[in-house]
Parts: structure tokens; C-alpha cells; sequence
């Protein structure tokens, strides 16, 4: 059983938020943490969204990267800061640099979407491509940071950014009380752990669970005691960290209940949802929260949950291709395989059928040469819009009465 937890033995405390939260005001964003009725009726929760992806930069990160800059002294904004990132810090750390007139230099992975390294110059950093992942990204940036002598400031492990992070659960608190849960993607642990500090000293009875994408589940394993195997890709890759930090996992391990595992389909079904129903654009990690719900509603179920939009910086290319998956997924877009007799008239025949039962037809292709069918009856394939599962099975329905063929693939 967990023992009670010393508040003020924490590396990051209730005050530390509130201080943080005195220094940011009138710099970021206070984002709106709002109800969410169809979220809620889908989920069976009471959903309550924070939006983070409306700042400026499009996450929560500027609070902490804001926080620590302006901790620095006249000497160490003049020498310059240096950073390792993903995308959303690097972005926090060039914008509000810039802003207050210090060099910044950011190491990114490789592998970085291109959107947030445009962004990122586009704020005024110096950028530098570096390692596969974040930790080799790390690396090549502390070796920067001691031959040139930089301020490192780091994307979670510093009680600065903890307490700037935490600065978002003060603001869902104060905006609404009396929540049950909050559930919060992690990645480094940056923005749980400076959550929980705030939320759980204002109430502790509420519990905090933390979300990671299946392919990352590296705070879920050190929590477990399990050897930390983390590798792939990943849509979340705001969360895609191996290396957690030391200092969030300390305060984790006494105020986080749980860490869930979910996985990659379903964090692409939170991103097309929040699109679909809130109209508003999430990246991956920015959705893992609201993919714990989708996974696991039985655990939610009944209660007043807050989940933080984390962030919106996501590839315009991966998200054209998650809408056009999640249609796929929900039968909205269905591939038919119709086999005909070569008359006149078959193509004009089914198509009538399809728009009778109220599809769409967005593609055709007709098939002669490597079908399977006899070459006296071609292969066509349509690509169709349908309003759902039931819809696409009705069509299909159709189409076969009328003594057509037709395959689903």
C-alpha cells in the first residue's frame, strides 16, 4: 500500500507551480479547459478538455521552457541555451528565446517532423539534425553545450520545467473542481509529474493516471520493474522517449496511480475524433489521453475526467493519411471488387445500384488484365463513401440482390 506522500519533500512543490504560474501570466496562453458533450456520450465519461494545442507554439511545452529562460541570469541568457527535442521544446525554447533575446541552439533527431523543424528555425533557433531518437539527439547536445558553454535546458528532467508544466493541472483545477481523474500523456514525464504535484496537493482524492503509446512504454516498465524496451514508429512521437526523467519518475512514483499502455490504432482514432468532433487538430501524444478513454472506457466510465490536448504539431501528410485511415477503419471508405459480364451497360448497372443505396463512388478502376475472373467478365473496383458500417453492409446487400458479384476488401 502507498504510504502518504510529504508534500513539501517533493523536488517540486504546489509553491513552485504557483510561482511559475505568477511569471507566466500574460506571456502564454491560459488555454480553455471546456465540457465536451459528444466525447463524453462516446466515452461514457464526463470529458473535459484542456486545450493546449492553442498556444502559440501549439503545446504545453512553453510554459516550462518560458519558466526556465526567464530563471536564467543577465550572464547565461548572453552565453545562449542549447536543447534536445522532438519538435514541441524545440519549438517553446527557439520562440520564447528569441522573444527575450537569447541565442538558442536546438539538437533534433533525424527522424523529426518536418513541421516542427521548420517551426522551429521559423522561431529563430539554429537547428542541428542529430541521432536517431532523443536520447542520441541528448548526447550530441550536452556535447555541445560543454564546448561552448550553453545553458542545457532540457525537455523534463529540471524542477523549472516540472513546475511551468504544472502550471496547466493548476489551471484545470481552479476552471473545475470537482474532477475525479485526469489522465495525462507521458513521454519524459515532464507534464504529469508537474501536474500531479498541483492537482494532487489540491485534492488529493483525485487520481492521476499517465498514458504512453505501446511502442514506448517506458515509464509503465520502470514503474513495473520491468526491463525498459522501447523501439519503432510511432504517430506519438511527442511521447516516443526511452529515457525517462529521474526527477518526474520520483514524483510520479508517489503521486501517479497508474501508467497505461495504449496502443498506435487507437491514439489514430483519437486524433480523427478530436478533428471530427471538437474540430480541433491534435498530434499523436496531444491524443493519447483521449485514447486511453477509446481503449478503456469501462475504467472511466461515470467519472469527471480532464484530459490536456497536449499539443497540435502534427505532419499535414500523417494527418490527411489518419483521416483517410479512420474512414477506412469505421467502414466509411470501402474498397468493392465487382466482377461483371463484359456488356454493354454493367458499368452503368452497378454504378445506378451504388448510388440507389446511397454510396458514393470516389474511384473507379476497371480491371482487365490481372483479374482473376474469367476474361469474359472483368473486374471493377470501386472506391466508396459510405455512412457507416450498417450503410456499407446494406449496399453490399443491394448490389447482390440484383445478381452482381461483389467483394469487400
Amino acid at each position: 500500500m502507498r504510504q502518504p506522500v510529504n508534500f513539501a519533500m517533493l523536488s517540486v512543490t504546489l509553491a513552485d507551480v504557483r510561482a511559475a504560474a505568477a511569471r507566466l501570466a500574460g506571456a502564454i496562453e491560459h488555454t480553455p479547459f471546456v465540457h465536451s458533450r459528444t466525447l463524453s456520450r462516446l466515452t461514457g465519461a464526463e470529458v473535459f478538455l484542456k486545450f493546449e494545442n492553442l498556444q502559440f507554439t501549439a503545446s504545453f511545452k512553453e510554459r516550462g521552457a518560458l519558466n526556465k529562460l526567464l530563471s536564467l541570469t543577465p550572464e547565461e541568457r548572453k552565453r545562449g541555451v542549447i536543447a534536445m527535442s522532438a519538435g514541441n521544446h524545440a519549438q517553446a525554447v527557439a520562440y520564447h528565446a528569441s522573444r527575450l533575446g537569447i541565442p538558442a541552439l536546438i539538437v533534433m533527431p533525424k527522424g523529426s517532423p518536418n513541421t516542427k523543424i521548420r517551426n522551429t528555425q521559423v522561431h529563430g533557433a539554429k537547428v542541428v539534425l542529430e541521432g536517431e531518437n532523443l536520447f542520441e539527439a541528448g548526447k550530441h547536445a550536452r556535447a555541445l553545450a560543454a564546448r561552448d558553454n550553453l545553458v542545457f535546458v532540457h525537455p523534463y528532467e529540471d524542477p523549472l520545467i516540472i513546475a511551468g508544466q504544472g502550471t496547466v493541472g493548476l489551471e484545470m483545477l481552479e476552471a473545475v473542481s470537482d474532477l475525479d481523474v485526469l489522465v495525462v500523456p507521458v513521454g519524459g514525464g515532464g507534464l504529469i509529474s508537474g501536474i500531479a504535484v498541483a492537482a494532487k496537493t489540491l485534492k488529493p482524492t483525485l487520481r492521476v493516471f499517465g498514458v504512453e503509446t505501446r511502442n514506448y512504454p517506458s515509464m509503465h516498465q520502470r514503474l513495473n520493474n520491468l526491463p525498459v524496451e522501447c523501439g519503432g514508429d510511432t504517430i506519438a512521437e511527442g511521447i516516443a522517449v526511452k529515457d525517462v526523467g529521474n526527477t518526474a519518475f520520483a514524483i510520479i512514483r508517489q503521486l501517479v496511480d497508474e501508467v497505461l499502455v495504449v496502443k498506435e490504432e487507437t491514439i489514430e482514432r483519437a486524433v480523427a475524433a478530436l478533428i471530427e468532433i471538437e474540430k480541433t487538430v491534435a498530434e499523436g501524444a496531444g491524443a493519447a489521453a483521449l485514447a486511453a478513454l477509446l481503449e478503456e472506457p469501462a475504467r472511466f466510465a461515470g467519472k469527471r475526467v480532464g484530459l490536456p490536448i497536449s499539443g497540435g504539431n502534427i505532419d499535414s501528410r500523417v494527418l490527411a493519411s489518419v483521416l483517410m485511415r479512420g474512414l477506412v477503419r469505421d467502414s466509411r471508405l470501402v474498397r468493392l471488387r465487382v466482377t461483371m459480364p463484359d456488356v454493354s451497360g454493367s458499368l452503368a448497372k452497378v454504378a445506378a445500384l451504388i448510388a440507389e443505396g446511397g454510396g458514393n463512388i470516389v474511384e473507379v478502376q476497371h480491371q482487365r488484365v490481372f483479374g482473376a475472373a474469367s476474361v469474359k467478365s472483368p473486374e471493377v473496383e470501386f472506391l466508396v463513401e459510405t455512412r457507416d458500417r450498417d450503410h456499407t453492409q446494406t449496399l453490399i446487400a443491394l448490389i447482390e440482390k440484383a445478381g452482381v458479384r461483389v467483394l469487400v476488401f
